[in-house]
């Protein structure tokens, strides 16, 4: 069988066209693995970089837990601190309360110990006084003349004798100071009533109103501290008895009267022990202090 020539060309150019989309193709496949190639090797790059950040990260988290913890004990460690120093400032606080009490307690011994001095000196100028007015009396009637001490008078009645001012004095403050009250209040009633212009009526007064306080008596004491401060405004029981009526009127509920009062004390006596127990009470009631003095004497 014999083939033309063109036949063979028709045959000869498919197979080249045939190569041709081959070679195409294959360049086109190797094209493709190429680029392939250079995702792949991008995404590991990447997943590279995601590992050095999550190291990266993990570390500097362990880091800051660390800081985290280190300030927690830090902070822990200055809440102690802080708690163990209020507590140290509550209990000087607490440690001053008690050491004015005491202090209080102290003076108001000492005062008591003058108290008695002063009741001795005057029984020894009543003493003197009684020499002298029976060596001015010689000629005094004699006994169980009407009249006499201890003797019925023109009415019949025998008069009253009441004890020296410095014995009943020191009978109703021994009793005191030993808590006897009920006899103590007896006997310093008994002294204000034939005493009351002695240069201790204002401590007998105070008693009185100090047995009342001690009794839960409140409003009786408010009373009776109201009559030595204006019975007796010079004597050495003023303080005292202005700062006790102060926690009278607190303990009768009377909070804006006792804070008044305490406050009028440390006006007029800034530098006296009761102003310094009047400023204690009023901050552990959580009230002001008054800090502006008044021109009043300490």
């Amino acid at each position: 069988m014999i083939v033309s020539k063109e036949r063979i060309a028709m045959k000869l150019n498919k197979f080249i066209a045939v190569l041709a989309v081959l070679v195409l193709c294959t360049s086109a496949l190797f094209a493709a693995n190429k680029d392939m190639v250079q995702l792949q090797t991008q995404v590991q790059a990447i997943q590279d970089q995601l590992t050095q950040m999550k190291q990266s990260i993990d570390e500097r988290m362990g880091v800051m837990r660390n800081l985290v913890e280190q300030s927690t004990d830090t902070v822990n460690k200055l809440n102690g601190t802080m708690a163990d120093l209020q507590k140290a400032i509550q209990q000087q606080h607490t440690d001053t309360g008690t050491r004015a009490d005491q202090l209080s307690g102290q003076i108001q011994a000492l005062n008591d110990s003058v108290d008695e001095l002063k009741a001795r000196l005057n029984k020894m100028g009543q003493q003197l006084d009684a020499m002298q007015a029976a060596a001015q009396n010689l000629n005094t009637p004699p006994t169980g003349t009407p009249g006499a001490t201890g003797m019925p008078g023109p009415g019949g009645a025998p008069q009253a004798q009441a004890p020296p001012p410095d014995v009943l004095y020191n009978n109703a403050l021994r009793d005191y100071n030993s808590a006897n009250y009920q006899l103590a209040q007896q006997e310093f009633g008994d002294y204000m009533k034939y005493y009351p212009s002695t240069d201790l009526a204002g401590n007998a007064q105070y008693y009185l109103a100090d047995i009342l306080y001690r009794q839960g008596d409140y409003q009786g004491a408010v009373k009776a501290y109201d009559q030595v401060l204006e019975m007796y405004p010079g004597g050495n029981k003023t303080q005292a008895a202005q700062l006790k009526k102060g926690y009278a009127l607190l303990e009768l509920g009377q909070r804006s009267a006792g804070v008044k009062e305490l406050n009028s004390l440390i006006q007029r006596y800034p530098r006296s022990l009761e102003a310094q127990q009047a400023r204690e009470r009023l901050r552990k009631m959580g009230a002001t202090a008054s800090a502006k003095p008044s021109a009043a004497r300490e």
